[in-house]
């Protein structure tokens, strides 16, 4: 009987296989499919990204290809393989008539992609013919899982100041890839040993931010300073305290770990799986509740609680003769910032008066790069202050949270994590706002 049914399998697997004169050659496929289909090329694909936010642009390689390679870093970019492109597309694209771009690396794949579209009834597909390796040869924006891949850091510490370094962390939620580190992890070198600002995602994160300390100076870490409660300020603590190091927190975020420390980490374990090897939760040695200095040798160190904001438990540090301030999560850059069921975005916007009142001329934010007070409010303040006016008309309008999902926030579609969070920040601050 085996014997039998592999006969059947072998019949049917040659009565499959088309003659060798009916094998179409995939060189004159290619050639004909692009014949056939609308083809753009880089300058063309930046200016409708750059005019039209309703654009879908498809990227129809593996997420494998993905992690190595990166992918366009633009708000309308998402990730849909080739084979499921039947299966997925109308995830994204709503109606037939939804303006679709697709590529690959180098115009092997997308092509067909954008064939199988158009037989599918879409009826505005166009081809990405350059393909993303031409896009990121020309040096445009690019979104890389993880900028160094043989290291627990997404990216390695840099001098932004005299003394002042800081791990850029990714600008996108934490994933396995970016190992939990998708927030700024600092420090500050003085003549009478090392600051940290944020103990890192885990054990491993921690771990390796003292390996690269330790290329920079063999002064030993003294203190950990924690932005606030979140896992990625906070998991790597117990490393540092091996070190020796004293942990300090705002009050509130001491109460915050000793309350919700094990979901914290519960929640990071789903995500980092083994990259979390080592990790314990432990409580700050040190807390305050508006300020805290500290003299480093020559340094003069100031810890600050200056109101409400991100969360009711962030801190900044301002180094007063550098006038350099590392917010927290006070002000972002380059990524949407969150909008929790605790963030009070009124008193964020008030808070927004005491950091210009310092005039820092350089902030290392929670994320993104480091930059000056201007960039720093159009992406933290401003946008503070037209979610909460569009809100307010729809309120004055008799809408609900249909119309507040539907503020138009297209021109906010770039910065990092726009897909994750802009409808629930709207939400949230319509939630806030209805009963003020």
């Amino acid at each position: 009987m085996k014997h039998y049914f592999l006969t059947l399998i072998c019949i049917f697997a040659l009565s499959i296989i088309p003659a060798e004169a009916e094998i179409i050659d995939g060189n004159k496929m290619l050639e004909s499919v692009n014949k056939q289909i609308t083809n753009i090329n880089t300058d063309e694909l930046k200016n409708i990204l750059d005019s039209d936010p309703n654009v879908v642009l498809v990227d129809v390689r593996t997420p494998s290809e993905l992690k190595i390679t990166g992918t366009i870093n633009r708000g309308q970019n998402i990730n849909v393989v080739r084979g499921w492109l039947e299966f997925q597309i109308g995830d994204h694209a709503k109606t037939k008539d939804t303006p679709i771009i697709v590529y690959c690396g180098r115009n092997l794949r997308s092509p067909l992609a954008a064939k199988t579209l158009e037989r599918m009834g879409y009826t505005n597909v166009k081809n990405y013919s350059d393909g993303y390796f031409a896009w990121k040869e020309e040096f445009h924006p690019v979104k890389i899982s993880d900028h160094e891949p043989d290291n627990m850091l997404y990216r390695l510490p840099v001098e932004v100041a005299d003394g002042v370094y800081s791990a850029i962390g990714a600008t996108q939620p934490y994933t396995y890839e970016n190992s939990n580190h998708n927030n700024n992890l600092s420090f500050i070198v003085t003549s009478d040993g090392v600051l940290v600002f944020n103990a890192g995602g885990s054990y491993l994160v921690a771990k390796a931010l003292h390996e690269e300390i330790k290329k920079i100076t063999d002064q030993p870490v003294k203190y950990v300073v924690l932005e606030n409660s979140q896992g990625h300020a906070i998991l790597g603590s117990n490393y540092w305290k091996e070190q020796g190091a004293i942990i300090i927190a705002h009050i509130e975020a001491d109460k915050e770990i000793k309350h919700r420390g094990e979901d914290i980490y519960a929640r990071t374990l789903r995500v980092q799986k083994e990259k979390i090897i080592g990790t314990k939760i432990v409580f700050p040695d040190l807390t305050f509740k508006e300020k805290m200095p500290i003299l480093m040798g020559s340094t003069n160190i100031q810890l600050m609680h200056i109101g409400a904001s991100h969360s009711p438990d962030d801190i900044q540090l301002w180094l007063p003769e550098q006038k350099l301030l590392i917010s927290g999560d006070t002000a972002f850059n380059e990524r949407m910032l969150p909008i929790f069921p605790h963030t009070n975005a009124a008193a964020w916007i008030e808070t927004w008066d005491k950091i210009e009142a310092l005039e820092p001329e350089l902030i290392i934010p929670g994320h993104g790069e480091p930059t000056d007070l201007a960039t720093i409010t159009k992406f933290t303040k401003d946008y503070l202050v037209y979610m909460r006016t569009e809100v307010e008309k729809v309120l004055d309008d008799d809408g609900g949270l249909y119309e507040a999902y539907n503020i138009d926030q297209s021109m906010f579609r770039d910065r990092g994590t726009f897909r994750e969070l802009h409808k629930q920040n709207a939400e949230r601050i319509f939630k806030q706002m209805e009963f003020e």
